[in-house]
C-alpha cells in the first residue's frame, strides 16, 4: 500500500514537471513569435491607436506599386483631392474602397440605407456582421483599417434637393462629386445640382441587368446607348437645360429574350395601394432588381480609375460608344444618297451627322419601328409631303428602306395602304416624342 501511494506521488511530480516544461516551452515560442513580429512591424501597435500619426513613409511604401505608376507629382495631386461620393451601395462601395486603397486622404461618403443580407453579392467590403448597419459606417470602419492616413467623412443621410447644399458643401468644397444613386429623380436632381455648380463630376448609369463586361464604356451623357436608366436621365436633364458635359460610366450590353430582365411589378403588389406607397420612402424603388453581383464592382472600378488617372493627369482617352462614328456616318450617307434617288431639288440634308445618334439611339431605340430589326440600319424620309427634318426622318433596314423608296416616295402610295396601322401610330408616336424634347435640346 505504501509503495502504491509514493507511486502515485513521484507519478504525480512528474507529470506536474512536464506540463510546467511544456507551458514554459508555449511561453517561450510565444514570446519569441511576438518579438519576430515587433521586429519585422515595429509600427504596429502604433497604427493600431493612431490613426493621425500614420508615418508618410509607411504610406508609401503601402502606396509603392501607385507611385511607380502615377509618379510623384500624380500622387501628390491625388492626396490633395476631396471627393464626395453619393451612394454606397454595390456601386459606390467599390469607388470609395478603390480611391481609399488608391491613397485619397480626405473622402466624404452619403447614402441613408444600411446594409441587408442581399447586398452581400455586391458589396465590396461588408460582411454578415455588418447586415443592419448603416452603408457608409461599415465602409468608414473597414476603410479605416486599410487607410488610417484617410479622413473618412461617413454622412448617414438620404441626398435631397433640400439638404444638397450642406451634404455637399458641409466639409469644404469638393474637387469631385460622384453620383452612384439608383433612384432615377434623386439622380436627376443630383446632377443638375453638381452641374450648376460647376464642380467636377461623374455618374454610375445602370448596371442591373447586365452581364458583358466587354460592353463597359465611359463617355458623356450623350453618347450613352442600350441603357434605359441613360435615357431616361438625359431626357429629364435636358428639360432643366442639360444636355451635355457629364460623364458617364454605362453598358451597351444589347438586351436579348434569354438575358435577364426588369419584370413588371404583380398584380398582387399593386393591389395594395399606389405604387409608390409601397417603398419604404417616397418614390424610391419597389422591387427586387436582377443584378449580376461582379458588374457593380466593374461599374465602380471604371469609375474609381477615371478619376485616379485624370486627377493625377495619367493619359486616359476612352472610346466612346465603342467607335460609332463610322456606323453613324455610314447611316446619315443612306439618307444622303436617298435625296438623289428620290430627285430632290436641293440634296442637303437638313439633318447634322451628330444627329444620327440621337435618332438611332434616342429616337427609335436603336431598331426599325417597321420589323424591330437592329441591323443594317438607315435612315430614310417617311412622309413624302413633309421635308426630311427630325420629325420626319425614319430608321429602316436596307431593304425597307429600298421597299419605301419604290412605293411611298417614288410611286405615290400612301403610307396608309403601306403599312399596318401600328407600324404608324409607332412612328408617329416617336416623332411626336422627339418633338416634345426638341425643345430642350
Amino acid at each position: 500500500m505504501g509503495s502504491e501511494n509514493k507511486l502515485s506521488t513521484w507519478q504525480l511530480i512528474a507529470a506536474t514537471a512536464l506540463a510546467s516544461v511544456a507551458a514554459t516551452k508555449c511561453i517561450d515560442l510565444a514570446w519569441k513569435s511576438y518579438s519576430r513580429q515587433q521586429h519585422a512591424f515595429p509600427q504596429k501597435r502604433k497604427l493600431a491607436s493612431a490613426e493621425r500619426e500614420y508615418d508618410d513613409n509607411l504610406y508609401r511604401e503601402q502606396l509603392a506599386r501607385n507611385y511607380a505608376f502615377l509618379g510623384e507629382d500624380g500622387m501628390q495631386r491625388l492626396k490633395e483631392q476631396y471627393i464626395v461620393v453619393v451612394g454606397a451601395g454595390g456601386v459606390g462601395s467599390w469607388v470609395v474602397t478603390m480611391l481609399i486603397r488608391s491613397g485619397c486622404t480626405k473622402i466624404r461618403v452619403i447614402d441613408f440605407d444600411q446594409v441587408s443580407l442581399s447586398s452581400l453579392n455586391r458589396h465590396s467590403c461588408a460582411t454578415l456582421k455588418d447586415v443592419g448597419t448603416s452603408k457608409v459606417d461599415c465602409l468608414k470602419e473597414h476603410m479605416k483599417a486599410v487607410a488610417p492616413w484617410c479622413e473618412i467623412d461617413a454622412v448617414n443621410e438620404l441626398w435631397n434637393k433640400e439638404n444638397g447644399e450642406r451634404l455637399i458643401f458641409g466639409n469644404g468644397k469638393p474637387s469631385i462629386v460622384v453620383d452612384c444613386i439608383d433612384n432615377i429623380d434623386t439622380k436627376v436632381d443630383l446632377l443638375e445640382y453638381v452641374f450648376k455648380q460647376n464642380i467636377e463630376l461623374i455618374s454610375s448609369m445602370g448596371a442591373s441587368t447586365k452581364s458583358d463586361p466587354t460592353r463597359i464604356n465611359v463617355g458623356d451623357i450623350t453618347t450613352t446607348e442600350e441603357d434605359p436608366l441613360a435615357r431616361s436621365v438625359r431626357r429629364r436633364l435636358k428639360q432643366r437645360g442639360v444636355t451635355t458635359g457629364i460623364p458617364v460610366v454605362f453598358s451597351a450590353e444589347k438586351p436579348d429574350p434569354r438575358k435577364a430582365k426588369l419584370l413588371p411589378l404583380p398584380e398582387e403588389e399593386h393591389s395594395k395601394g399606389k405604387v409608390g406607397e409601397l417603398s419604404a420612402l417616397k418614390d424610391f424603388r419597389v422591387r427586387i432588381l436582377p443584378v449580376l453581383g461582379t458588374m457593380p464592382g466593374i461599374f465602380g472600378l471604371t469609375i474609381a480609375t477615371w478619376i485616379i488617372t485624370k486627377v493625377s493627369g495619367y493619359p486616359m482617352t476612352p472610346i466612346e460608344g465603342k467607335n460609332r462614328i463610322k456606323i453613324y456616318d455610314g447611316i446619315f450617307q443612306s439618307l444622303a444618297g436617298q435625296m438623289t434617288r428620290i430627285n430632290m431639288p436641293d440634296q442637303r440634308v437638313p439633318v447634322a451627322l451628330k444627329d444620327v445618334g440621337y435618332i438611332v439611339e434616342e429616337v427609335f431605340r436603336g431598331k426599325s419601328p417597321v420589323s424591330g430589326f437592329s441591323t443594317r440600319l438607315t435612315l430614310s424620309k417617311w412622309d413624302p409631303s413633309k421635308p426630311a427634318d427630325l420629325q420626319n426622318v425614319v430608321l429602316l433596314t436596307k431593304e425597307e428602306q429600298k421597299e419605301h423608296e419604290t412605293r411611298v416616295l417614288n410611286g405615290g402610295e400612301k403610307l396608309e395602304d403601306v403599312y399596318p396601322r401600328e407600324v404608324i401610330d409607332l412612328v408617329n408616336k416617336r416623332f411626336d416624342e422627339e418633338k416634345y424634347y426638341s425643345q430642350y435640346r
